[in-house]
């Protein structure tokens, strides 16, 4: 198994909120998390970045305990985060730069542009890309850190509803060339059956994993997805049972 979670627990300001999560995932899955606003779905996120220490309980990588930052989690939030006065290139070479290894980078970044349909936009900077454009050079920052699980907030939340389903596509197509494992958070339940192997539903006060819905579909598009009314309605069912 790639990741483990073993009873971890979570608490803010004296109230407990994330209670006893067990979770699993395999290498190369891709597992959404998904729960309304609020129920601790970033909380989980951030223990597993190492920038939230829990109550209690494990986290496994590869069967190794992970305590803190660790080099296996790459994490993209919502923003994109680009500094406005780089260009796109330097932004997305930003890992090298850090760790001295700026030219390397640089080089893996331009080999990975038209893959993430950014050529021509190298010399640009963060003010001169639409919303969508902008998401993917950071999720290509992200993808260059060179972790083995991205660990992905909400990276679309922020997009209007057309780029929003634009992106969800391209992520769809580029998924399998990223050969990472991969855990996304959001609320948003198209998403989550759309891009997702697995489905845990997140809800309660405190939260804890209320039911897992496996995906087996592997060629999807958006009138596969369409298609999905039981799904959708099963899976809103148990969001307003457990919220």
């Amino acid at each position: 198994m790639k990741l483990k979670v073993e009873n971890l627990s979570c608490s803010y300001r004296g109230a407990l909120v994330l209670n006893q999560l067990n979770m699993a995932v395999k290498e190369m899955e891709f597992v959404c998390i998904l729960g309304p606003s609020g129920c601790g779905k970033s909380t989980l996120l951030n223990i597993l970045a190492g920038v939230l220490a829990p109550d209690g309980g494990s986290v496994y990588v590869d069967d190794a305990e992970i305590n803190g930052l660790s080099s296996h989690f790459a994490y993209m939030p919502q923003q994109d985060l680009l500094m406005p006065w780089k260009t796109i290139l330097e932004n997305v070479a930003l890992y090298g730069t850090i760790h001295h290894q700026k030219k390397k980078m640089k080089a893996q970044a331009i080999a990975n542009f038209p893959k993430f349909g950014l050529s021509g936009y190298e010399n640009r900077y963060p003010r001169e890309l639409s919303g969508g454009m902008r998401q993917r050079a950071a999720f290509l920052r992200t993808a260059l850190c060179g972790a083995d699980i991205m660990l992905l907030d909400e990276p679309f939340g922020a997009l209007d509803v057309i780029t929003r389903g634009v992106m969800q596509d391209w992520l769809q197509d580029i998924r399998s060339d990223l050969n990472r494992t991969m855990i996304l958070v959001t609320h948003d339940v198209d998403e989550a059956i759309y891009l997702s192997d697995r489905i845990l539903i997140l809800a309660g006060q405190p939260a804890s994993f209320k039911k897992e819905i496996i995906i087996e579909a592997t060629d999807r598009n958006r009138e596969w997805l369409f298609s999905q009314t039981d799904l959708h309605r099963e899976i809103y069912y148990y969001l307003k049972k457990f919220q």
